[in-house]
């Protein structure tokens, strides 16, 4: 099954953005960071890139609402109104872009009555993406426009090699009580780094298994990854075991979840306090 025109056109407007994106990473000047009110940095890349997305998504029939990550505050009770509507970063890890290690996605997702429906995260720096839509399935677009349809991988009961992507900088102790509660079935744990959204990105295409995250993140972080990796199969939960959904309150952070490939394999019996 080939994917939807509305999802080719999420990838088109990704596209775009990356190149404003571009254009300021390889100009050569001093990277100038505001600070914004919670305290994250904001670049020239991340206005471009909120511009042009929003503009871009403005214009398509339908005229659905945009919350981006860069928009003026929305209420609650004007969002809460919303059935379905677009979620963007338009830079989603500035601090992985005022470092330059390439790092750095744009975030585009469709949000349908909580669900993440749609999503495109796309890699500036090398020209690659991923797409998915729940229903018809996950692929990475190469830099030349191929796509190649991308899969999780299934853990078997001989399974005994568990991939779990980590932080760059540390594992907190909650994860690291994670992890401890995985070597009891898994012989051999072995930790990978990724920044950005492409955590879950690397879950989608079977270059890892298991992704917790017990620290805040905004409901922009994560909902186009979120929707690629339930699109190839995976999916992302509560660390109560629910589903993660978005514009369910008032503030738009997460709450502490878990990433993973094999949504059929019984992780509530491993992880599950007794």
């Amino acid at each position: 099954m080939e994917y939807s025109a509305q999802l080719q056109t999420m990838h088109e407007i990704a596209c775009a953005a990356g190149q404003q994106i571009m254009q300021v990473y390889e100009s050569g000047a001093p990277v100038e960071v505001a600070t914004k009110d919670d305290a994250s940095p904001l670049t020239e890349a991340d206005r471009r890139a909120h511009q042009l997305i929003t503009d871009a998504l403005s214009g398509l029939p339908g005229g659905l609402p945009i919350l981006s990550e860069e928009s003026e505050a929305i209420s609650y009770d004007e969002r809460s109104g919303w059935q379905t509507y677009w979620l963007v970063d338009p830079l989603d890890g500035t601090k992985e872009f005022i470092s330059r290690n390439g790092e750095f996605t744009v975030n585009i997702a469709l949000i349908d009555n909580g669900i993440a429906r749609a999503g495109v995260v796309h890699v500036p720096v090398s020209g690659f993406s991923y797409i998915g839509e729940l229903g018809y399935g996950a692929w990475k677009i190469q830099p030349d426009g191929a796509a190649e349809r991308i899969f999780p991988t299934t853990l078997t009961p001989e399974h005994q090699c568990l991939r779990v992507v980590a932080s760059r900088s540390h594992l907190g102790e909650r994860e690291q009580q994670i992890v401890a509660r995985l070597r009891e079935r898994f012989e051999d744990i072995e930790m990978v780094s990724m920044g950005s959204s492409l955590k879950f990105c690397l879950l989608a295409e079977g270059g890892a298994d298991f992704y917790p995250r017990l620290a805040p993140t905004s409901e922009w972080d994560t909902a186009a990854a979120h929707a690629v990796l339930r699109a190839a199969g995976g999916d992302v939960v509560t660390s109560d075991f629910l589903p993660l959904r978005y514009n369910q309150k008032a503030e738009l952070l997460n709450p502490h979840f878990m990433a993973m490939a094999d949504a059929s394999f019984d992780w509530r019996e491993i992880l599950q306090q007794p």
